[in-house]
């Protein structure tokens, strides 16, 4: 019963995330339609040039929320897999207390402190995003590992399994949903943050966004605001269909050893 709930739930999922797809291609190609029907009751004057098309933009942000969650995932998974055992351990609070003051700065002054170092572009915001993104993915893939169950590493030690084959075939394995929780926090950050990007030229949906505030203009303000909520939603419905498929296989794993 359980097993099909699981499968229920991750067909719904994979559902959503066509729509959401949809519509995400939708006002990519076809904002005027939704221009058409909002502009009766939101001020808005369509008449400002817009120097690059939505679906540039679209790959402008992906490009940017694909390569720092990238950077996070590889950055927070393998700090966590280096400070949850053996002389690691030592650095474990020394690790997270750093990347932890570095997600309380602004990441605003992130990158304009960037900017004089490695210049305007994609590459300020991308350090910005791995900064804010490292956290979520180092904290849970910790507290993955840490939640094991010890009688299942006593029963793989029994079996004559090595530490590394415990670690990697039933500690991560185990911890898998808790990892995929932490990038999927990381993900919808790096998604939303990405925005501010478009202040030092990195281009994305926050060209809109800005454009559309220095002339106070809502439509404009909506060509990037309704895309960047939209692609945040996809992602999270993605990965949650992931993670619900991930967790199935482990639950057909466990069943068929039992």
């Amino acid at each position: 019963m359980r097993l099909k709930a699981v499968a229920g739930l991750s067909g719904c999922r994979w559902f959503s995330s066509v729509l959401l797809a949809g519509l995400f291609i939708l006002l990519l190609y076809r904002f005027d339609l939704i221009e058409s029907a909002l502009s009766p009751w939101l001020r808005g004057r369509s008449n400002l040039v817009n120097r690059a098309s939505l679906p540039q933009l679209a790959l402008q942000h992906i490009f940017m929320v694909g390569l720092s969650s990238g950077l996070s995932l590889v950055l927070g998974l393998g700090a966590g897999i280096a400070v949850s055992s053996g002389r690691g351990r030592q650095l474990r609070s020394l690790i997270l207390d750093l990347v932890s003051v570095a997600e309380t700065l602004p990441s605003a002054a992130v990158i304009a402190l960037a900017v004089p170092l490695i210049g305007y572009g994609y590459w300020p915001t991308v350090l910005a995003l791995v900064l804010y993104g490292t956290l979520p993915i180092l904290r849970n893939t910790l507290i993955g590992l840490d939640q094991t169950d010890p009688a299942l590493l006593e029963a793989a030690v029994g079996m004559g399994m090595k530490t590394l084959q415990v670690f990697f075939r039933v500690r991560l394995p185990l911890a898998f949903p808790a990892i995929i929780s932490g990038f999927r926090t990381s993900l919808i950050i790096n998604t939303s943050a990405a925005t501010l990007g478009a202040a030092v030229g990195a281009g994305g949906f926050g060209v809109p966004i800005v454009s559309g505030l220095r002339a106070m203009d809502t439509i404009t303000i909506l060509r990037g605001a309704l895309p960047v909520t939209v692609l945040a939603l996809l992602l999270d419905s993605v990965v949650v269909s992931l993670q619900q498929a991930g967790v199935r296989r482990l639950w057909i794993s466990a069943t068929t050893r039992t």
